[in-house]
């Protein structure tokens, strides 16, 4: 995937000195600083992540290792219509692979990548805690259960 080049505006950098700095630069902060910029941002791109490092003084590997070690960051900016599968037990022995490979054929984008319209975004995720209704599609706050691959048109119909 290429990177793309994000200009930070000057009110962007000083928030995220501040959001930094409201946990006192403290590099065993670093999980909050990055929850509080993605709620801030949407998403962590390369840019974001440098001016973390550089502001609790740890190195932008670091940062980057925990961005890309826990799913819920995410370095792409979200759809307008984000969709995660989930791939818990209960869902992926259900068949949540082949409702996932149908999404990204209907998409044509892979897990983790957003449609260059950027209406929809595609991820996976563990367990949403409706395993009774197995496989389970979210689109932004909103569960499907039951989710077949046949029954993907229709769910993206209604974001048209």
């Amino acid at each position: 995937m290429s990177h793309i080049k994000v200009e930070l505006k000057k009110e962007d950098v000083a928030k995220l000195k501040e959001i930094c700095k409201s946990f006192n630069n403290k590099p065993g902060e670093l999980i909050n600083v990055l929850h509080q910029a993605q709620t801030h941002f949407g998403y962590l791109p390369a840019e974001v992540q440098e001016i973390i490092a550089r502001e609790l003084n740890i190195s932008v590997a670091k940062v980057y290792g925990v961005v890309t070690f826990y799913t819920f960051f995410t370095m792409i900016p979200k759809g307008q219509h984000p969709i995660s599968v989930c791939t818990g037990t209960a869902c992926y022995v259900r068949g949540a692979e082949n409702v996932v490979e149908e999404l990204k054929r209907a998409l044509n984008i892979n897990v983790g990548e957003t449609t260059p319209d950027g209406k929809f975004s595609l991820s996976c995720l563990r367990c949403v805690g409706a395993c009774g209704l197995a496989p389970v599609v979210m689109v932004g706050e909103k569960v499907y259960g039951r989710v077949s691959p046949d029954g993907v048109a229709d769910i993206l119909k209604e974001y048209e």
